[in-house]
C-alpha cells in the first residue's frame, strides 16, 4: 500500500506551498521543495499556525506516494520538504524522493 502525503494548494492558481532553505542554491530559490504532510491535519495545523489570515485561500489535497516523483518533475521541483512537526515547523528536505 502507497503512502498518502497532504499538499497545500492555492485556490487561486493552484500553485503549491514550497518552501526555500535559508541555505539556498540558485536552483532551489527558484524552484523549491514541494511541502508535504502525512496527515491532512497536520496540513490544517500548519495554515492555521502559519497563515491564519489568509487560511480560507488554500486547500489541501492528498497525492499517493507513488505521484510525488511524476509531481516533481512536472513542476520542476528541487524535491520535498516533508513537514515533522507543523507547529514549530521542522521539515526534513529531501532532493531524492
Amino acid at each position: 500500500m502507497s503512502q498518502i502525503y497532504y499538499l497545500i494548494r492555492s485556490r487561486a492558481d493552484g500553485r503549491y506551498l514550497v518552501a526555500h532553505p535559508q541555505i539556498a542554491t540558485e536552483a532551489t530559490k527558484k524552484d523549491g521543495y514541494l511541502l508535504m504532510f502525512r496527515e491532512d491535519f497536520d496540513a490544517l495545523s500548519y495554515l492555521n499556525t502559519h497563515g491564519a489570515d489568509v487560511a480560507e485561500q488554500f486547500a489541501v489535497e492528498s497525492v499517493a506516494g507513488s505521484q510525488v516523483k511524476s509531481l516533481l518533475q512536472r513542476w520542476g521541483f528541487v524535491g520535498v520538504g516533508i513537514v515533522q512537526d507543523p507547529l514549530l515547523p521542522k521539515v526534513d528536505f529531501l532532493t531524492h524522493f
